[in-house]
């Protein structure tokens, strides 16, 4: 083993492996921006009614995953949920204090899928651009 590999064989023992894109990372609750079918801010998350987007795109992706932010209550989540656990897509709740995504909701594919628009983009949407 060569001096280079031992330092790297070290370093990932003590800080853990390295990841690939850790700002997109942080940004799309753990996933990658290649691998999103669709996503909502947190205000979309908040809203009463729920998204027909993206309770058709959990329908018709019963191989992708649910991701969803832990910094909001669980009670709002309940209607992506239960589609979910009907289209035996399964769900995550990811709560990560380092990080302070806007996005309330993703749903990933376990590969790329490398969508042109993931985002409904309605008045709440613009609203939380800035």
């Amino acid at each position: 083993m060569s001096d280079e590999s031992i330092d790297l064989y070290l370093q990932q023992g003590m800080h853990g492996v390295r990841e690939t894109k850790p700002d997109e990372r942080r940004l799309f609750l753990g996933s990658l921006r290649e691998r999103v079918i669709i996503a909502l801010t947190k205000g979309q998350v908040l809203r009463p009614k729920a998204y027909d987007e993206v309770i058709t795109a959990i329908e018709s992706h019963s191989d992708a995953a649910l991701l969803l932010n832990g910094d909001i209550d669980y009670s709002r989540f309940s209607v992506y949920i239960k589609a979910a656990n009907k289209h035996g897509v399964p769900f995550s709740i990811v709560s990560n204090r380092e990080s302070d995504t806007p996005l309330g909701l993703i749903l990933v594919s376990k590969d790329a899928v490398d969508k042109q628009s993931i985002y409904v983009e309605d008045d709440i949407f613009e609203r939380s651009k800035g």
